[in-house]
């Protein structure tokens, strides 16, 4: 008797048990849930807590209620330029109404499907009204938000709100970057070609000036010179001429001693002249007068002329010097 009541007490528990496993159901704070009655959803919980259901007749689907995400693959796009770009993508999503969810998609799987298809159409009608530049450069918001706008329209029939969309990666395909990256060397070059030809036209030009400068100035300089050259040479010319006629003795004199420093200066200065030559009068008289001839001079001078390798004749003087 007490193990069938026993038995009895252990049948009920586990009744009791699936009873309420079956009447009890529990949505989290991070979850949404709504309740089908043979399949058709009667209604939708969106707190957290303990809830009650039919068992056996009704069951409960759960939906995320936190923001999610789906990345669909990079895909291949031609601009409105005819350039082709690979443009890598992802979005973020809520579930904003259950039921429309449910009969739309039904599962979350469902829904990054239907989610990676309106991103990949909006994708194409943006990027295929813009130029490459405008996707490289701080356009690419702007275009972003277009993007995101349109999938947002289409995807609020699913009950899903498009939080955002935003573009990762925007590259060329492979085949492309290498032409890209050697025209682009081409450029560079070609510009650096011009701006040294502009230079060498700039340091030419300056070159010629400098150099006119240089002429103009030499010139002026050359000018300026011989003005003040003539200017000496007149202001001598009229001081010699006042000497030469306070005392021209003296100043005789003065020209021969001058004549004799700037004619003997050199170390093998020799003078082929006649013995009675007046260059060296002052050598014979300081008055400059010429002494008479004695025969023991012209013997000296002959003996000087052989001493010189030279032999005094009536044709050929005797050397001095």
């Amino acid at each position: 008797m007490n193990r069938r009541l026993l038995w009895a007490v252990a049948a009920g528990l586990i009744a009791a048990g699936i009873l309420l496993t079956n009447v009890f159901f529990i949505v989290y704070q991070t979850e949404q849930a709504i309740v089908l009655e043979f399949g058709k959803p009667i209604r939708v919980v969106r707190q957290p807590g303990l809830g009650i259901k039919w068992p056996f007749v009704e069951n409960v689907v759960y939906y995320d209620k936190r923001l999610l995400d789906v990345e669909p693959p990079p895909e291949e796009i031609i601009t409105a330029d005819q350039k082709r770009v690979v443009v890598d993508t992802y979005t973020r999503y809520l579930i904003a109404n259950p039921l429309l969810f449910y009969q739309a998609v039904d599962t979350e799987a469902g829904a990054r499907a239907r989610l990676a298809a309106m991103v990949s159409a909006s994708l194409r009608q943006v990027i295929g009204t813009v130029h490459l530049s405008a996707v490289l450069s701080t356009a690419r918001s702007s275009i972003m938000h277009q993007i995101r706008d349109g999938v947002r329209d289409q995807a609020k029939s699913f009950g899903i709100d498009v939080v955002d969309t935003r573009i990762r990666h925007a590259d060329l395909p492979p085949q492309n970057s290498e032409a890209v990256y050697k025209r682009m060397i081409s450029q560079r070059h070609q510009q650096a070609a011009l701006y040294r030809g502009e230079g060498y036209q700039a340091a030419a030009t300056v070159r010629a000036k400098a150099e006119r400068d240089r002429t103009v100035i030499l010139a002026q300089a050359q000018k300026k010179a011989q003005e003040v050259r003539g200017s000496g040479d007149a202001t001598a010319i009229a001081t010699y001429a006042k000497a030469y006629g306070q005392d021209e003795r003296f100043f005789a004199f003065y020209r021969s001693l001058e004549a004799y420093q700037a004619a003997l200066a050199g170390k093998n200065t020799t003078f082929v002249l006649t013995p009675r030559s007046t260059f060296f009068r002052y050598f014979e008289s300081a008055s400059g007068a010429a002494a008479p001839a004695k025969a023991g001079s012209a013997q000296a001078h002959a003996s000087f002329g052989r001493a010189e390798g030279r032999a005094p004749s009536a044709d050929r003087p005797a050397g001095r010097r």
